[in-house]
């Protein structure tokens, strides 16, 4: 039998059309990982404040980087086919979308007869909007085969050394003026989701995350303050050439700092006029990279007096990140092999004892 990988990412509408925005927004919204509200209060908020306003914006953002198709879903499928060929014929290999499609449900019937089954969301750092969603999500799916597979759930990798030394190595050949200022940008959350991970080092304002213990093993924030860390000690960067932000917050309640926007005025102020961005929590371009920051976030820099702003994209089908994926997917393979084993061992002792 194969060994089935599911990889996930987040979604992305079917179309540029505002009807197709509002159909993916309500899915993704009236997640009650996403919005953590209880079930009225965050049905009022999106049906009666959101739904009927942010379709017209965000399709409009959407048609700015629309090409043949969403980019998040043609890189994902890209993604897909290369690990699939570097994995070889013992595996099989599908993509989903947590909202819109491909949907894990579509998929799901695939894994039927596979005796194992690696479950990977597409997200470095855990979060329950993103990752826990997702592995939801796909749980409940596989709930519903009649064969269920041996199942391995891979719900983070921002420590990991492949994913490290893939992102520094990609980051390393973009950076053309050693003189520039680099920010890890990261998609921001709600502060109240960083309490609910049970950490208790939360920090404050725009102080940085202390190291990765099990006060926040759990973090979000602690995960990404981690990652800068370990590319920056591959890069061999100073405290001075390099910072971490937090991008697309939205609405009134405090989301986790310092932001991205906020921290362009600092730099500015401090003289800095050369900037370089980098957002390694995604691994695949998508709305949040390719409109907000090399968009959005560029034009903010160069009218508060910035010379130039260069936007890294994302790993994408970097040779080097398909290498580290195969490496993560098959040590998800040997767990699954190694709790196998295991569980048969102790049943035979049982048995013959």
């Amino acid at each position: 039998m194969k060994k089935g990988v599911l990889l996930v990412n987040l979604g992305t509408p079917d179309d540029v059309k505002v009807s197709s925005v509002r159909r993916y927004l309500r899915e993704f919204l009236t997640d009650p990982r996403v919005i953590d509200l209880p079930f009225f209060a965050r049905y009022a908020l999106v049906f009666c404040a959101i739904l009927p306003f942010r379709p017209f914006k965000t399709a409009k953002a959407y048609q700015k980087i629309w090409k043949d198709d969403s980019p998040i879903r043609i890189i994902t499928a890209k993604t897909s086919n290369l690990l699939s060929k570097k994995l070889g014929d013992n595996y099989q290999v599908e993509y989903a979308m947590r909202y819109g499609a491909p949907s894990i449900a579509s998929i799901i019937h695939k894994f039927q007869n596979c005796d194992q089954l690696t479950v990977l969301p597409l997200f470095p750092h855990y979060s329950s909007a993103a990752t826990g969603s997702a592995i939801e999500k796909t749980l409940k799916e596989v709930a519903k085969l009649w064969n269920i597979p041996n199942v391995n759930v891979i719900n983070q990798f921002y420590h990991d050394t492949g994913f490290i030394n893939a992102s520094a190595q990609h980051i390393k050949t973009h950076l053309k003026d050693k003189k520039t200022f680099l920010l890890f940008s990261y998609h921001g959350l709600p502060e109240r989701h960083i309490q609910k991970s049970g950490c208790t080092s939360m920090c404050s304002g725009t102080k940085k995350c202390p190291e990765i213990s099990n006060q926040n093993a759990w973090c979000y924030r602690a995960q990404c303050y981690a990652t800068t860390r370990l590319i920056a000690d591959k890069l061999a960067l100073t405290p001075d050439m390099f910072m971490t932000s937090f991008q697309s917050r939205l609405g009134k309640t405090p989301w986790i700092q310092p932001y991205t926007d906020h921290v362009l005025k600092e730099l500015g102020q401090k003289g800095v006029t050369n900037l370089t961005i980098v957002s390694p929590s995604f691994v695949a371009d998508c709305l949040e990279t390719l409109e907000e920051l090399a968009i959005q976030l560029k034009q903010e820099w160069i009218a508060l007096g910035g010379t130039s702003c260069i936007v890294i994209p994302c790993l994408n089908t970097n040779t080097l990140w398909i290498d580290a994926l195969s490496s993560i997917i098959n040590k998800g393979a040997i767990t699954i092999k190694s709790f196998h084993d295991k569980c048969i061992a102790e049943y035979v002792s049982t048995t013959t004892g």
